[in-house]
């Protein structure tokens, strides 16, 4: 909501500059999102009366003018504008003026004839963008005035940011009633601008809105839960060329609105005034009743914006016996427009509700003034005194004799009194404050309260939807008495460190020995384009989003592949040539009847396994890499993969992650399907974990260091080829041979000495006892253990 402060002025004066006055309805809610001056500052400016042009001597395109600025003599001005003629009101800058943007004006010669001043464009004053000839003022503005002056200009604008419940403040009147609580100051009735022309500053001996005539037209409401109240009157006999006046322009001008002709300029400014939206019909173009209905089967409307519709049955209508005339609350239509031939207007102020507003104009493509007051709600009070007032205007600028109002009027919302209790008053917002002083909030407010004991019954006003119940009388006070004067006292409640379980390894934890490993976190959407879903090949069924935020994120993903994915092509197309990336986040898939959501992490790499550097070979990062990965992740987790195979994996690349034997995702390279078609310049390798798994960690054991020698053995066994190492190691660890303090597998040979089919395998043996050296029987009886589980579990035999 766009306003002139100095309008604001008229209906409310408190006594404090525009700034402090700005800051105060921002603290109160009414955030002022902009304020700004109606004009950039200049100085020196008049206003100038051409009283005779003539053609410059020595210059084709110059004009010399005699100007009258008030001083008695005319002064001699050189113009260029093509628009310069005898009888117009323009501005004048005198000798010494100073214009925005810091140009002086001073008496000059041009072409061989001397110029006393400039006359002067909109765009040269920074009134507006016209710059095609010199700004024409009202004929009736007395030559000499300070342009500043004459034209309001020292006024400021300021732009409400309005919250959806404060619809009241859409209007000068509503803003006035909250200026006026919030600072004390009385608030006046709508007066007359004392700064309009002679025939808006004329006021009428008798009531303007008493009936002249009998003429009428009847109205018919076919639902009045939609339409609750419908006010209307007919004025005959309107001028419609006739000119709005300059104040009324302005106002609305400064307030966003163009200016069309004096009917609709009259509605618009009724509805900046009073927050009621009207519409104005040709009564020419009626046909009998006004009848307020929705639409029949294959109704039709072309609004006046020229849009043809295709009416949908819960389009509310304004129409008259023979034809739809308009949306109601919304936009009229091609029949119900004002034009020159206009002799005879019906005026139309009604409340609809709200309900049968909301959402309309979005779903047509287009949003106007009228709907967004009226799909928020308006005073459904305030119609007859909107009526009134705009007919006044019209009556006064256009002539006309206004015919009886007519009001139909149904079951209009109900402002039932709401207790409000003294004691929870105090309880909600942490601070005592003096029942008077509640009782003045309330009054200010115009809430009608009275007292009950402690507590306070008050009744909302029909102009404030938003009070029903206790708690929004409670926030009222909050607001009046002032955010800033509530202390901000710390609650008083004991604190205490929460134990930490030494078995549950945080989220956080993972990340960082991620990011310890050269990985960059991401985060995505965990909205996705059903054709990735499916191109990935998780759920041939993911679940759909109701009211996706935009077309290509429709469902919801099941893995963590999409979004690493398209983070990676992101940084190929940036000629990124190493990434690593990862992300922890939900997955979403159908569990039987419910949905589960479980935390997963995956990790993507891509590129060089390492920065390029001098000290390592260039390689691309491999399976192997970010199987170690995986384990540092995991550790001190056992970690064993297995050849598996995954839709979105290259079928020979890709494996099954088991943490403590317990399957928990994939790893593997990207199938060469979707390398080719997302082309991309090579195959990342991608793991995928649910979280659950590498979030659990064992109690810490305690046992002692030996400081004794430890004995190492190797041994190179034979077995067949497709025995994979992990079973041998996992099947020694079960034997749990005596005094064994390691495992691993350092080495496989393939090649002369090994019969084919047949892989040797060599085994690294770490032997040691805490209490004592061991000795040579010892260490041959725990080797031939070991030597005796790999014969009998898997066939195996010492290599020779």
């Amino acid at each position: 909501m766009k306003f002139s402060e100095h309008w604001l002025r008229t209906l409310v004066d408190p006594p404090i500059d525009s700034k402090t006055l700005a800051e105060r309805m921002t603290m109160a809610g009414l955030e002022v999102e902009e304020r700004t001056s109606a004009a950039p500052p200049f100085h020196g400016v008049v206003v100038g009366r051409v009283l005779a042009v003539a053609r410059h001597p020595n210059a084709d395109r110059l004009t010399v003018c005699q100007v009258d600025v008030g001083r008695g003599a005319p002064v001699s001005i050189v113009c260029g504008a093509p628009n310069a003629a005898t009888g117009i009101t323009v501005p004048c800058a005198l000798p010494g003026a100073v214009l925005p943007g810091g140009l002086i004006i001073s008496k000059t010669a041009m072409r061989g004839v001397e110029s006393d001043g400039m006359l002067c464009s909109a765009a040269e004053l920074g009134l507006s963008d016209d710059a095609s000839g010199l700004a024409l003022l009202d004929a009736e503005l007395k030559p000499g005035t300070d342009l500043r002056s004459a034209l309001d200009l020292d006024d400021a604008l300021l732009t409400l940011k309005l919250t959806p419940n404060r619809a009241d403040c859409l209007s000068l009147v509503g803003i006035a009633r909250e200026v006026a609580a919030i600072t004390g100051a009385a608030l006046k009735p709508a007066p007359s601008p004392p700064h309009a022309d002679k025939t808006s500053r004329r006021l009428l001996t008798e009531d303007p809105n008493a009936a002249k005539t009998k003429a009428t037209r009847r109205v018919r409401v076919e639902d009045a839960v939609a339409c609750p109240r419908f006010c209307g009157r007919l004025i005959e006999g309107i001028e419609p060329r006739a000119p709005s006046p300059e104040w009324m322009r302005r106002r609305l001008e400064r307030s966003g609105i163009r200016s069309i002709s004096a009917v609709v300029d009259v509605t618009n400014y009724v509805m900046l005034e009073l927050g009621q939206p009207l519409h104005a019909y040709d009564d020419g173009e009626l046909e009998g009743d006004i009848v307020v209905r929705f639409p029949r089967h294959g109704e039709k409307l072309t609004l006046l914006n020229g849009q043809t519709l295709d009416l949908d049955p819960d389009v509310l209508l304004v129409a008259d016996e023979k034809k739809p005339l308009g949306l109601a609350g919304i936009m009229g239509g091609e029949h119900s427009g004002i034009g020159d031939a206009t002799r005879n207007v019906f005026l139309e102020g009604a409340f609809w509700n709200p309900e049968v507003i909301q959402g309309k104009a979005r779903r047509l493509g287009f949003v106007t003034d009228a709907g967004y007051r009226f799909e928020r709600g308006v005073d459904f009070a305030n119609a007859p005194a909107a009526v009134n007032r705009a007919t006044q205007l019209i009556v006064e600028l256009c002539g006309g004799a206004a015919g009886p109002l007519v009001d139909v009027c149904g079951e209009l919302p109900r402002r039932d009194p709401v207790r409000v209790r003294g004691a929870r008053i105090g309880r909600l917002l942490g601070i005592d404050i003096p029942a008077q002083t509640i009782a003045g909030i309330f009054q200010r407010l115009q809430l009608e309260p009275r007292r009950d004991g402690e507590d306070f019954v008050c009744t909302p006003p029909s102009f404030r939807f938003d009070l029903a119940i206790e708690e929004d009388f409670i926030e009222e006070v909050a607001r009046l008495y002032g955010y800033d004067n509530i202390p901000a006292a710390p609650a008083l409640q004991p604190q205490a460190m929460l134990p930490e379980r030494e078995t549950v390894r945080p989220v956080a934890v993972l990340k960082q020995r991620l990011v310890d490993r050269d990985y960059q976190e991401i985060i995505t959407f965990s909205f996705v384009s059903s054709e990735s879903e499916r191109a990935l090949g998780f759920d041939p069924n993911p679940i759909r989003v109701l009211n996706p935020i935009a077309n290509n994120l429709d469902v919801m993903r099941s893995t963590l592949l999409g979004g690493l994915i398209d983070t990676l092509r992101t940084n190929v197309n940036r000629k990124q040539e190493r990434v690593r990336i990862f992300e922890v986040g939900r997955c979403f898939f159908r569990d039987g009847k419910d949905y589960g959501q479980p935390l997963r992490i995956g990790a993507l790499a891509a590129g060089l396994a390492l920065p390029e550097q001098w000290g390592a070979p260039r390689r691309a990062a491999d399976f192997f890499d970010l199987k170690g990965d995986i384990e540092a992740l995991a550790a001190p987790l056992a970690v064993t993969t297995e050849a598996a195979a995954h839709p979105a994996l290259h079928p020979g690349r890709s494996a099954r992650v088991c943490i403590e034997g317990e399957p928990a995702g994939w790893l593997g390279e990207l199938n060469p399907r979707l390398v080719r078609a997302l082309e991309l310049p090579q195959a990342p390798v991608i793991f995928e974990l649910d979280l659950a798994p590498l979030a659990r960690q064992p109690s810490p054991i305690t046992r002692p260091v030996s400081r004794l020698p430890i004995v190492r053995r190797d041994l190179a066994v034979v077995v067949d080829e497709a025995i994979p190492a992990q079973s041998v190691i996992d099947a020694l660890i079960a034997a749990k041979a005596p005094f064994v303090d390691d495992l691993a597998i350092f080495d496989t040979y393939r090649g002369p000495g090994v019969d084919p089919g047949k892989k040797s395998l060599a085994i690294l043996v770490l032997i040691q006892d805490t209490a004592r050296t061991l000795t040579d029987a010892e260490i041959d009886a725990t080797v031939a253990v070991l030597l005796r589980e790999i014969e009998n579990r898997f066939g195996g035999t010492l290599r020779r």
